[in-house]
């Protein structure tokens, strides 16, 4: 009988851990997308609560692999609402991608993008990767922001862009998927500083990783790849 095959390469490297962040004004449905990527479930917009500061239910629960990396993700739901930024400015430091969300079928909350960007600007640095997400493509018949509108303000603010649908799950994946691969590529925000690698500081984080929070020493739910990550 033929000998089985190696381990593949990726399972014998350490996992990167990954601190994402989504932010945008109330009721975006920037929780409806986070709910649909981990859970594959999709609340009514009727049903659904605002939520309050911020909403750990996906930190330290998701893992993938992209471009042959495994990837522990840690991903932070801000509420949108004014009277809460104070409390989620904080949550900013050791944040490795940002996902900005606005409602397609809402101008109001398109027109905002540049508030928050004057927001990120402050509290992140600017190698961080982000992406514009128009949320509610579903809602096609009441659209008010183009697309091309909307590609063309990421395009001015250098980030990535795509639209999708929390409802109907079109362009999720790709959202966080695509976030990831340009964290990979810029690997200042993510791999370990050494003394070798010319030490000094990375990123916001402490101790040569990005982002030392620690959330309570959780592992993942059915993660066999090691300790809770330290985003």
């Amino acid at each position: 009988m033929a000998p089985v095959t190696t381990t593949p390469a990726v399972a014998s490297s350490p996992p990167v851990n990954v601190k994402l962040l989504l932010i945008g004004n109330a009721s975006v449905g920037k929780s409806s997308l986070l709910l649909r990527f981990s859970d594959e479930q999709w609340i009514p917009e009727d049903e659904a609560t605002a939520t309050i500061g911020v909403d750990f239910k996906a930190s330290l629960v998701h893992k993938m692999e992209v471009n042959g990396r495994r990837v522990k993700l840690s991903i932070w739901d801000t509420a949108g609402q004014e009277r809460f930024r104070t409390i989620t400015s904080s949550y900013y430091r050791g944040a490795q991608g940002i996902i900005l969300v606005y409602d397609v079928a809402n101008r109001e909350t398109f027109d905002a993008l540049p508030k928050w960007f004057t927001e990120i600007d402050t509290y992140v640095s600017s190698i961080v990767p982000k992406i514009i997400v128009g949320n509610k493509l579903d809602k096609e018949h009441s659209r008010q922001v183009p697309t091309s509108e909307g590609q063309a303000f990421a395009t001015r603010k250098e980030c990535l862009f795509l639209e999708a649908s929390a409802k109907t799950s079109v362009g999720v994946r790709e959202v966080f998927r695509d976030l990831v691969k340009r964290i990979l590529e810029t690997p200042e925000l993510w791999a370990p500083v050494t003394p070798e690698s010319g030490g000094g500081k990375r990123g916001d984080g402490e101790d040569g990783m990005p982002g030392t929070i620690d959330l309570n020493g959780r592992t993942a739910q059915g993660d066999n790849w090691g300790d809770a990550c330290a985003c």
